[in-house]
């Protein structure tokens, strides 16, 4: 009975943690174009700014 538990606690969170991740949208795709555009510009890191020039601005 232990053992099962312990399964089941397992698979709940590894679904949890799967759902989780998929929330952010793709990199260069127009919703995240338009989500970095409401970031402060500030906020962005060098890795985002990079590749905000690549797939939004250079389209």
């Amino acid at each position: 009975m232990l053992i099962t538990k312990k399964h089941v606690s397992f698979g709940l969170i590894c679904l949890s943690l799967f759902v989780l991740s998929g929330c952010a949208p793709e990199v260069g795709s127009d919703k995240w174009c338009a989500n970095m555009k409401e970031k402060a510009k500030g906020d962005w890191t060098a890795n985002e700014a990079a590749d905000f020039a690549k797939h939004c601005l250079l389209k």
